[in-house]
């Protein structure tokens, strides 16, 4: 049922966002800037490669740079994106029920144009998104009969503001 949810999410999100797959790297050489240092703190794990001259890599920790570094190599477009798979070990993270330091990650990014760069831009993404995550939602209660519908028709927004003053304490 796990595998069968992220597939069809996969899939729903792939048609929503106009995302391609391509592959992550697994390693990354520390002088190519693309590992990103998350908090500032994290070692990545490290190792010599004797059959590339010895060089040093590093085990990525995040893709974030890498993935505005392959949107721009392959020249994607206003409204493209790519969707990657990660896979990691992060040596410092504090291990406990909701982190290890293994980390299997399903990742997105996408081009966007300077200008919309704004609330309203996001605003539309969120409801693609959760777009396609009714429409895996649909598909699964079709799939397994024991799991019902609880996601609600349409999404509401609530500013940082709103919520303090609604609850103030």
């Amino acid at each position: 049922a796990i595998k069968f949810i992220k597939d069809t999410f996969q899939r729903e999100l792939i048609a929503a966002m106009n995302l391609q797959r391509v592959s992550a790297p697994l390693f990354v050489r520390p002088e190519s800037g693309l590992n990103d240092n998350l908090s500032g703190v994290e070692r990545p794990v490290t190792f010599d490669a004797p059959c590339i001259g010895g060089a040093n890599l590093e085990i990525v920790h995040s893709l974030a740079k890498w993935k505005r570094l392959t949107l721009g190599k392959y020249k994607f477009d206003v409204g493209e994106g790519i969707y990657t798979d990660m896979n990691a070990i992060r040596r410092d993270e504090d291990v406990d029920n909701l982190h290890s330091m293994y980390v299997d990650q399903w990742d997105w990014e996408a081009v966007i144009d300077k200008k919309d760069r704004n609330l309203d831009t996001l605003k539309d993404v969120v409801k693609k998104i959760y777009k396609a995550m009714r429409r895996t939602q649909k598909k699964v209660c079709a799939e397994y009969e024991t799991i019902k519908s609880v996601y609600p028709e349409d999404i509401v927004f609530v500013t940082t503001q709103e919520l303090e003053d609604m609850y103030p304490n």
